[in-house]
């Protein structure tokens, strides 16, 4: 898996890059100091995974993340964001513009490089106080009575896996609650996200949530969903 590493502190480059290289299946392949920077290294080395900053001079990592995901040139690349701020603009924002997952910067090395892995894979990882914000956002949040249209194109079966997603269930465990495989439950997730325009999922989660399948106090385990035709 190829890493490039986005932040203003040399230093702190210099020790994520001793981590990550460290790992038989991790290399990082660049460094950037500022978000325009990260955008000509990742033109030119097209990375799986960037690893970004938010404060930094020149152009900021969301504004960085927002270009970068808006380029088809960069369809297969993930953003994992890590900051020492745990704002909530910051957080929202870089959903907005595309970013897998938001962690901090006093995460622990092993928390970090697992996180590499399974963004790779398509998770959605965020710092637990920030998942925690961001159920409450949703909460506040009026939602619409009806799911979206876009929902409505969804299979019975598609459905299902949406909101099983939407309650933060990995691969295995939607696998074991529907009674069906994890290939099969990759296929739907290929479905979903084809069908909704949604980039990876992180923005399957939101999905969920603004189509009114998902209530943050819902217990983990396998729904009774509606089929929309």
């Amino acid at each position: 898996m190829r890493v490039l590493l986005v932040d203003d502190q040399p230093l702190l480059r210099h020790s994520l890059a001793t981590i990550v290289d460290n790992e038989p299946d991790l290399t990082v392949i660049g460094e950037a100091g500022d978000g325009a920077e990260a955008i000509t290294v990742a033109r030119a080395s097209v990375p799986d995974i960037i690893l970004m900053d938010v404060r930094m001079p020149r152009l900021d990592g969301l504004a960085a993340t927002r270009r970068i995901c808006a380029d088809p040139a960069f369809a297969g690349t993930r953003i994992l964001v890590l900051s020492m701020f745990e704002l909530d603009e910051y957080v929202y924002e870089a959903l907005r513009a595309g970013a897998s997952g938001f962690l901090l910067k006093d995460t622990r090395p092993e928390v970090l490089l697992d996180a590499l892995r399974r963004t790779h894979r398509g998770e959605s990882l965020f710092a637990p106080s920030i998942l925690t914000r961001l159920v409450a956002h949703y909460v506040a949040t009026p939602r619409p009575e009806r799911p979206a249209p876009s929902i409505r194109r969804l299979t019975a079966r598609e459905v299902e896996v949406l909101t099983l997603i939407g309650r933060g269930l990995a691969n295995s465990e939607i696998a074991t609650g529907l009674a069906i495989s994890v290939k099969t439950v990759k296929t739907h997730i290929s479905h979903l996200l084809a069908k909704l325009g949604a980039r990876d999922r992180a923005q399957l989660v939101i999905a969920a949530f603004n189509a009114g399948l998902v209530r943050p106090t819902m217990p983990r385990q396998h729904p009774r969903v509606s089929h929309f035709s």
